[in-house]
């Protein structure tokens, strides 16, 4: 590998990203990928849980300054108590965990298209429940750590919803079919372009929104090949800050940032101090948070213009106009959000590609990490308030709503003006045809 391809692919692992600019069957060695990249594969996800779980015992603990240990949180042993080896190929060791890590890189190029990694229906499926199945168990433990179930059931249904509405749309799109092959004298009765032909457009589809949704990364499917609207969702849903399941731990920390901001709103409503789980949410947890909130979103766009306002940036795009535009809005996404899918038109193996992506990838992985742990501290420090009959209820169809709203709300100020230059634009030159 180049020095700087390297540098992005060291980043990328230990992010828990897995953006791949290369080839892995015919670029790495085993050794590479067992030791490098498997290792990370396991760590990088274990970090966001144990992270999640400071921020849970500063909601959970009082009168404390103590959020645990980290190093005990990352060490696990087998149920027997021994320490776990894995005798097994190197495709084998990463594939398990490449999905339940919502980690997503591939031993193959071709990721879960390839037979090898995704072989039949049933495995298909079993990948994709795989990736829900540790960030939607976490909100059963958040129930159980902070000693009330409903507060986890309230933040999996406003999860749940999101997701049902994006797969359906995606559905929708790719089953519509695309004009362009309409043009071209071909039958578009539905998209089958880029699609996994074995599975169907269906499961494609479905495919797409859950990787995407959960920071994972993996794919079926070619995304640069969805329809305009099709290809919208999955990039949209990364830019929500992949709250919907999300990554291990990254995305119910998301989530619950999300949540001190619609308890916010809400209190200014009701003209009351915010309080979340009975702790109160001063001025300093509120500026953490806006700060939490801020940074995937400057990544994105901050690197997005760099990208179209220098030859170095523009050189890697293959596709002009606005669909090129939505190539490098995605990687930036992508990268900063830590899900490692890509819109494959884009060359991002070069210098300025992989420095710019790998910058992405690290500050997005960790910069949140100093407002979120400062908030839990803080949080920490404070006693638990019994409820008043002033106190709002954060559970309920309410307050899902009022969850559900606030993270939209977020996302269409921040980035509704960019999906205007790239797939809105692209999707309505194409009906002007």
């Amino acid at each position: 590998m180049s020095w700087h391809l390297a540098l992005n692919t060291a980043i990328s692992f230990v992010s828990n990203t897995n953006w791949q600019s290369y080839a892995g069957e015919s670029t790495l060695s085993y050794f590479s990928q067992m030791v490098g990249l498997a290792v990370q594969n396991f760590l990088s996800a274990a970090t966001g849980i144990a992270v999640l779980f400071a921020l849970m015992r500063g909601f959970s603990r009082q009168s404390t300054d103590e959020l645990g240990n980290v190093w005990r949180d990352l060490t696990l042993t087998t149920l027997e108590g021994a320490q776990q080896t894995l005798p097994m190929g190197p495709v084998a060791s990463q594939e398990a965990i490449k999905m339940l890590g919502t980690n997503g890189g591939g031993f193959f190029n071709a990721n879960s298209a390839q037979p090898f990694e995704n072989p039949t229906a049933l495995t298909n499926f079993v990948q994709m429940l795989a990736i829900f199945l540790i960030p939607a168990a976490l909100c059963f433990t958040f129930g159980e750590t902070v000693r009330n179930r409903a507060q986890g059931r309230t933040l999996l249904w406003a999860m749940t919803l999101m997701f049902v509405v994006a797969a359906v749309l995606v559905m929708m799109a790719e089953v519509k079919g695309n004009l362009n092959l309409t043009l071209l004298g071909a039958d578009s009765a539905m998209n089958w372009e880029g699609e996994e032909s074995r599975f169907g457009i269906l499961n494609s589809s479905l495919f797409a929104v859950i990787t995407t949704a959960a920071s994972c990364g993996a794919v079926n499917a070619m995304h640069d090949s969805f329809t305009a609207l099709g290809g919208m969702i999955p990039l949209w849903l990364m830019q929500l800050g992949e709250v919907v399941f999300g990554g291990v731990g990254s995305g119910l920390y998301d989530m619950l940032m999300n949540v001190l901001l619609a308890v916010f709103i809400a209190g200014l409503m009701i003209g009351r101090t915010p309080e979340y789980l009975g702790k109160k949410i001063g001025v300093p947890e509120m500026k953490m948070a806006a700060i939490y909130i801020l940074i995937t979103p400057s990544l994105v766009l901050l690197g997005t213009a760099l990208a179209m306002m220098t030859d170095a940036g523009r050189a890697g795009i293959f596709n002009p106009g606005p669909h090129g535009f939505s190539e490098v809005l995605y990687a930036l996404s992508s990268a900063a959000n830590n899900n490692g899918s890509a819109f494959a038109g884009l060359s991002a193996n070069t210098p300025f590609w992989n420095l710019l992506l790998g910058a992405a990838m690290l500050i997005g992985r960790f910069a949140p990490f100093i407002p979120l742990l400062a908030i839990a501290g803080s949080l920490a420090a404070r006693k638990i308030q019994p409820a008043s009959p002033g106190t709002l209820p954060t559970h309920g169809a309410l307050f899902v709503a009022l969850i559900i709203g606030t993270v939209l709300l977020i996302g269409a100020l921040m980035f509704i003006p960019a999906l205007a230059l790239g797939p809105v634009i692209e999707h309505l030159q194409l009906l002007a045809r």
